[in-house]
């Protein structure tokens, strides 16, 4: 093994190896040490296989090179980012299979606002049925009431059977409000959803259709708005929306920084019913690029309604157009 001062001694280095023919010619390894040091030889000592190494041509090409070796620490990290990649991949082939669905589902834009009415009207349904029952209650809470008031105006006790009674209403009235109240929730979530479905058959049927008319893959869809999911036009432009995605991340997220590459960025987990956790991943190949923004509440009841929230959709769907007003002004 040679220390490198200079081109001249790569030159003398290869010409040796290699001099001797190309039936007998050697492989020249070329690696830098912590130092900077350059060096060239056809043996990598066992102390110097750590560094990154270049295998090199008899004419100085590099035709293969090996990584340098990952500390522990960089070895759990890459470890962490894999299983982070892997969660966002997933959600994308949800979203494949979710359009598989709903293709094999509706078959026309008819037949989805024909189900969303049907849908709509059991929730009309359950509403005023609840409503009448708590009409009931709170009719009966009064009644119940106005007969304790009676007793304490007689100066007589209030019997603890109506005493009881009184509490039994009021908790059944209680859970007839949050009953109702669930039920106004599930009715703007199906109605989100539903707005987001329609976007998304139309987007597939529309491209089904236009068979093999010129179409700009590049191009967002009220669907991808929806999931906040923002289409790269090309590098460059994967490479701005990108800093502009982690800005949009930096203000919106309520959870510290835990992981930022130039590939993946994450906000660490909810710890509070209040919190929401925002992740950015560069998904695709080098033909077309997507950046995914995701988002996470705490396990809890109502952190999965936080997450089902008007605020969380409208995060997610002001996402994509953020990037491109920002994009527009710069």
């Amino acid at each position: 093994m040679r220390r490198l001062p200079g081109v001249a001694w790569l030159a003398l280095s290869i010409a040796l190896l290699f001099g001797g023919g190309t039936a007998h010619a050697r492989k020249m390894y070329r690696w830098v040490d912590e130092q900077g040091n350059v060096f060239f030889s056809d043996v990598v000592p066992p102390d110097q296989v750590q560094h990154k190494r270049e295998t090199l041509s008899n004419k100085a090409r590099v035709v293969d090179s090996v990584e340098k070796a990952k500390t522990i620490e960089e070895l759990e990290q890459q470890k962490r980012l894999d299983a982070l990649h892997k969660h966002q991949e997933k959600l994308i082939v949800k979203q494949s299979a979710e359009d598989k669905v709903l293709l094999s589902t509706y078959r026309s834009l008819d037949d989805m606002q024909t189900a969303f009415d049907k849908k709509r009207q059991g929730f009309d349904a359950d509403r005023k049925l609840h409503e009448g029952n708590l009409q009931l209650l709170d009719k009966q809470l009064r009644s119940q009431q106005q007969q304790a008031a009676d007793f304490e105006r007689n100066g007589k006790t209030v019997p603890a059977k109506l005493l009881s009674d009184i509490d039994a209403s009021k908790r059944q009235t209680d859970a007839v409000k949050q009953t109702i109240q669930r039920n106004q929730w599930e009715r703007e979530r199906y109605e989100a959803d539903f707005k987001a479905d329609i976007a998304r058959f139309q987007f597939l049927t529309q491209g089904s259709e236009a068979g093999n008319t010129s179409t700009d893959k590049s191009s967002n869809t009220a669907a991808d708005d929806a999931i906040g999911l923002y289409l790269c036009k090309n590098a460059d432009d994967c490479q701005q929306a990108w800093k502009i995605a982690a800005g949009f991340v930096d203000q919106h997220a309520t959870t510290a920084k835990d992981v930022e590459t130039d590939s993946l960025i994450v906000r660490a987990a909810p710890l509070t019913d209040d919190d929401m956790s925002l992740s950015l991943s560069l998904i695709g190949n080098q033909h077309q690029q997507q950046i995914f923004l995701d988002i996470r509440c705490k396990a809890s009841v109502i952190g999965s309604a936080l997450c089902a929230s008007h605020k969380a959709q409208a995060i997610r769907r002001s996402f994509v157009p953020y990037i491109q007003s920002m994009r527009q002004n710069r």
